[in-house]
């Protein structure tokens, strides 16, 4: 039986730090569809989950046991120890403590490698609301039905059969033939996704940014939310200047903000990453340019 069919729903209580909300909105993924508050449908590794949360309890609607087990909990990564790895960052990292603690239900995501490196090629020079509308064409043009709204992200031959045609029907623009030549990198190797996650974090990067349109920011994003490099730290505008507040007075080259972040963060510096993200672009940090 599928898991769409399930009726009853799955309650997973005492989860702590974490909020849905903050977690499926802070920029990392796009494929959800807002309910209500703290309501979501999630189209995730061909599956789409209904889930709910209330104060420090999960409700999975349409998903067994089995599946949050197998699926579900690694997604979400809720295995993860969040309370130590912020006490970690807080004990060196004082100047942290008004983005984790007003971000403090981000969790970092264990997405599907394809879809997120194909996700982040459409994220650039883009704004959130975009993204997810160009994401959401591909999938309902290409994808399979998952439900009445939601469908799957297609597979690297669904998008090469479209062609660099189809994805400029879906408003991707310059980035389709960027999606077309990636989707064929893709498939140069049959396990590219394990390669990856297993070597070094340098290498992972190198190798990325091989791919036609694919830079330094869209690879460490990818590392990052795909590839369990935890050390990656994406550097956007949003970052730039939150940084330059906090520890740089004025503009700084982007090399020296990764630097300094691999020098303090170490091993913690995307969830460092994702606190000041969140932080910084919902609070506008440093958006005015100081004269």
């Amino acid at each position: 039986m599928s898991n769409q069919n399930i009726k009853t729903p799955i309650y997973i209580e005492g989860v702590k730090d974490f909020l849905l909300s903050q977690t499926l909105e802070c920029g990392q993924c796009f494929h959800y569809i807002k309910v209500d508050e703290e309501e979501y449908k999630i189209s995730a590794y061909g599956r789409m989950l209904h889930i709910k949360q209330t104060g420090d309890t999960l409700i999975l609607y349409n998903a067994s046991a089995e599946d949050y087990e197998r699926i579900w909990k690694k997604y979400f990564d809720l295995d993860r120890d969040y309370g130590r790895i912020k006490s970690i960052l807080l004990e060196n990292n004082p100047v942290l403590e008004p983005a984790i603690e007003e971000m403090w239900g981000v969790r970092i995501l264990n997405q599907d490698f394809f879809e997120t490196l194909i996700s982040f090629i459409i994220s650039q020079n883009q704004q959130i609301p975009r993204i997810r509308k160009i994401i959401s064409e591909i999938c309902k043009k290409y994808g399979e039905k998952l439900d009445d709204e939601l469908y799957s992200f297609p597979g690297p031959k669904e998008i090469l059969a479209a062609g660099e045609e189809g994805m400029r029907e879906c408003k991707a623009g310059f980035r389709a033939a960027y999606i077309i030549n990636a989707c064929k990198w893709y498939l140069s190797r049959n396990d590219w996704g394990k390669y990856l996650l297993e070597i070094p974090y340098t290498e992972c990067i190198d190798n990325l940014c091989r791919i036609k349109g694919v830079g330094n920011k869209v690879a460490n994003c990818v590392a990052l939310f795909s590839l369990e490099k935890r050390d990656a730290f994406p550097v956007d505008v949003w970052i730039k200047r939150i940084m330059e507040e906090l520890y740089f007075d004025g503009e700084t080259k982007i090399g020296d903000i990764e630097k300094l972040a691999h020098d303090k963060y170490g091993e913690y510096g995307g969830y460092a990453q994702q606190y000041l993200f969140y932080y910084g672009k919902t609070n506008e940090i440093g958006k005015k340019i100081k004269k």
